[in-house]
């Protein structure tokens, strides 16, 4: 006797993330779309002060070495898997110049992701694993 498995599980697409609302933030991880509220005040002004930081000593080299592109937000599209970090950077011998593209195929050296009530769960497991198999440093 042949038994039927459930129908097995349409991967989420970039246009199934282009339709969801605005006030969100959409990203799919392993074919998944997730989506989580957009960040809060507290996690937008922790994000912008760590990113702020890192801009004048490893961007603009300001009180620190430079050599670095760092980028607040940027949309990454990483072998089927579309994540957007709060703060990542890119040595600049791998990335001599930003694109002009709404998103990045080349994974960055570094990403931080700000921990809130709302993202934690997503970004210190789903997220953390695909920094991990692209060679990213995270924190």
């Amino acid at each position: 006797m042949c038994s039927m498995g459930a129908p097995a599980k349409r991967r989420a697409t970039y246009e199934d993330l282009l339709a969801v609302p605005e006030h969100l933030v959409a990203e799919i991880l392993d074919g998944d779309l997730v989506t989580q509220p957009r960040p809060t005040a507290l996690h937008a002004l922790a994000s912008s002060a760590i990113g702020s930081e890192l801009f004048n000593l490893f961007h603009s080299g300001r009180g620190g070495p430079g050599g670095w592109i760092i980028l607040f937000e940027p949309e990454l599209h990483l072998h089927g898997d579309i994540l957007v970090p709060d703060v990542a950077g890119w040595r600049r011998e791998r990335m001599p110049e930003v694109p002009d593209a709404p998103a990045f195929e080349l994974a960055p050296d570094w990403a931080c992701e700000v921990l809130s009530a709302a993202t934690a769960a997503v970004d210190r497991v789903r997220k953390m694993r695909i920094f991990a198999r692209e060679g990213v440093r995270h924190v």
